[in-house]
């Protein structure tokens, strides 16, 4: 493993997955489906749904499988390798990514999901880096602003240390 830095405990991440499932169980417009990209939104999927799940709000999910990383680079053409079914035709989904570095990524797949004709789609992901050029911003993160390379809790490194249970940066 790299030399790396926690940035957000397994603390921290069980205190805001709590406030976030809050917001979205409650708010105006609850999704009745969710979504979650491959592979990076597992982890964060899988804790969100148990957290919306003990707010009443139990989902079921389906995955989205897009490629966009090679390596460390972010950008490029996304391809995707499993898209969305008829099941969230007309449906409330709850769009689910491990991190918003540009957006391109999330962005592509809510508009694989409007063109399947999903009713609304709302997005939630465990970091938002805010940068200035993405094309888009969650509608619902754990933690906006986080900077740098990041590593755990879903998110990797060439594939390793998706599994670390905190969100760490490479030094």
């Amino acid at each position: 493993m790299r030399a790396h830095k926690i940035l957000h405990s397994e603390a921290d991440i069980r205190a805001r997955m709590d406030n976030a499932a809050r917001q979205i169980a409650h708010a105006p417009l609850k999704p009745d489906f969710a979504v979650a990209i491959l592979a990076g939104a597992f982890v964060f999927a899988a804790d969100l749904l148990r957290a919306l799940a003990r707010e009443g709000l139990s989902l079921p999910i389906e995955f989205l499988w897009l490629r966009s990383y090679a390596g460390k680079r972010t950008g490029g053409e996304i391809s995707v390798l499993v898209g969305p079914t008829e099941k969230i035709h007309a449906r409330t989904v709850l769009l689910i990514d491990g991190v918003l570095d540009g957006g391109h990524t999330l962005a592509k797949a809510k508009e694989l999901l409007t063109n399947a004709e999903a009713a609304a789609v709302i997005t939630a992901v465990a970091v938002d880096k805010m940068r200035t050029d993405a094309v888009m911003v969650a509608d619902h993160a754990l933690f906006a602003g986080t900077q740098g390379f990041l590593i755990g809790y879903g998110m990797d490194d060439a594939g390793a240390d998706r599994g670390l249970p905190y969100i760490a940066r490479i030094d």
